[in-house]
């Protein structure tokens, strides 16, 4: 994860079928948006969050208020020590299946907030 596919952030325009697409660029797999950058995410299940999945968020944890989290098809609470970990860092985070989280980050993106997200890709 060291080079974002795009350098900004940009809307999803579409999303299903396994991936995504943004920015006239397509891509097969699930996506982390920050403000910095669009990347790769090599997460295909939300029970496989790890602190070491999650790094490239905390690292950037200055140019966010808010972490939405699609969590593919199915729903998922975050377990509680995750959600200290953004609390913490001084970030709200939302989790919702990914065809809500896309629309969600598409219209905080759209207000100008501090918006990152984590979109698990789905069939």
């Amino acid at each position: 994860m060291d080079q974002p596919h795009l350098p900004r952030q940009a809307l999803i325009d579409a999303h299903g079928g396994g991936g995504f697409r943004f920015a006239g660029m397509s891509h097969r797999g699930s996506l982390l948006c920050l403000p910095s950058g669009i990347w790769a995410w090599p997460v295909a299940a939300a029970t496989a969050l790890s602190d070491e999945l999650l790094a490239l968020v905390f690292a950037r944890a200055e140019d966010l208020d808010f972490f939405i989290l699609g969590t593919g098809e199915s729903p998922w609470t975050v377990p509680a020590p995750l959600r200290q970990r953004f609390r913490e860092a001084h970030i709200s985070i939302d989790v919702m299946t990914t065809r809500p989280a896309v629309r969600t980050y598409n219209v905080m993106l759209l207000e100008g907030r501090r918006v990152g997200a984590g979109l698990i890709a789905t069939a």
